[in-house]
């Protein structure tokens, strides 16, 4: 069994660096939410250093909140600031000698796209502009994934080791109760569930569908190397192979 294990990267995190030794795939900062020319550029070669998918995580231009606050925007401007964000990112990763290999949008951008058509439509359209051989990242089962299959991208559907479900599939809220989970060993349990099996039990008991096939470790968190380094040990025990 392979799973490929992804990190959000370039938002000012020491541990970056380290990180990059652990994923198969990382999601850079492109500088509207959080990151800027110096820290993209650093990412991209420490990718490349340890053979890690490069991968651009656009999010709201909304560095005060970290893009973590709900935006309505029309469609055109979420698609001219998404394709902003991914052609500045392909021109840093093309002039390393690599290249950008998916992307995935970050917080709230993500979140709203898991859900609302119009938007979810107005990514992929902007990663198919950019590159068609892109592959869109997307919650599960989401609106996001929809549209990248609408037009003709490759997917990839991704859970979170440290994230609540509902009984739909969804992520809990980040604002409610149940959003985080701060327990290693349930997040680890959850994760090994989720690709073991393709289900995962929601906060009010039911257990929901899922297709497991990136898990994303959130590279901002307190405990995220330390919890990377459990994962991956883990998925060894277990049989499971990391790979982009």
């Amino acid at each position: 069994m392979n799973i490929d294990l992804n990190a959000d990267l370039g938002e000012g995190c020491a541990s970056d660096s380290e990180l990059l030794r652990l994923v198969s795939s990382a999601n850079i900062a492109c500088g509207f939410h959080a990151g800027d020319a110096q820290t993209m550029r650093a990412c991209v070669r420490e990718a490349l250093k340890n053979g890690v998918a490069i991968g651009a995580h656009p999010g709201f231009a909304d560095r005060e909140n970290f893009g973590r606050v709900a935006m309505t925007l029309p469609p055109a401007t979420i698609y001219a600031q998404t394709l902003y964000q991914l052609g500045a990112l392909a021109a840093i990763a093309g002039a390393e000698g690599g290249r950008m290999r998916h992307v995935k949008p970050h917080g709230m951008l993500y979140n709203q796209a898991a859900r609302e058509p119009e938007l979810a439509d107005a990514i992929a359209q902007a990663v198919r502009a950019c590159d068609p051989a892109l592959v869109l990242v997307g919650l599960a089962g989401s609106e996001l994934i929809r549209a990248g299959e609408r037009h003709g991208l490759a997917t990839r559907q991704e859970v979170f080791a440290d994230r609540g479900y509902r009984a739909d599939g969804s992520l809990v809220p980040r604002t409610q109760p149940g959003a985080l989970i701060a327990e290693e060993e349930r997040a680890l349990a959850q994760t090994l569930e989720m690709v073991q099996t393709g289900k995962v039990k929601s906060i009010t008991g039911e257990w929901a569908p899922v297709v497991a096939q990136t898990v994303c470790i959130h590279g901002d968190g307190e405990h995220a190397l330390a919890f990377a380094r459990r994962l991956r040990a883990a998925f060894n025990a277990h049989g499971i192979t990391v790979t982009a």
